[in-house]
C-alpha cells in the first residue's frame, strides 16, 4: 500500500477538525457516548475524503534519448517563370 501523500494527510486532518468541531456545534450534545460517536464518524468520515484525494501519477522518465527523424526535404513550390521575347529570338 502507498504511503499517503501531504495532501491527503492535509485534507483529511482538517476534514476531521472541521466536522468534529460543527457536529458538536449543532448537536450540542454533552454526553459521552454523543462525543463518542461524533468522533469516530469524524474520523471515519476524514479518512473517506483522505482516500479520494486524487494520488498524482508518476512521470516516466525515458532512459534513452530516442533517435532523431531525418529532417525531410523541404518542399518548394516553383513558379513557372514567363518566356520573354528577347532580341536574338524574332518572330517568324
Amino acid at each position: 500500500m502507498p504511503r499517503p501523500t501531504a495532501a491527503q494527510l492535509a485534507y483529511g486532518s482538517f476534514t476531521v477538525i472541521f466536522s468534529t468541531l460543527a457536529m458538536l456545534l449543532l448537536s450540542q450534545t454533552s454526553s459521552g457516548v454523543g462525543i463518542a460517536v461524533i468522533a469516530f464518524s469524524a474520523l471515519a468520515l476524514g479518512l473517506l475524503v483522505a482516500m479520494t484525494v486524487p494520488i498524482p501519477k508518476s512521470r516516466v522518465v525515458a532512459l534513452q534519448r530516442p533517435a532523431e527523424v531525418a529532417a525531410a526535404p523541404a518542399v518548394t513550390t516553383e513558379e513557372p517563370v514567363a518566356a520573354v521575347a528577347t532580341s536574338s529570338q524574332k518572330a517568324a
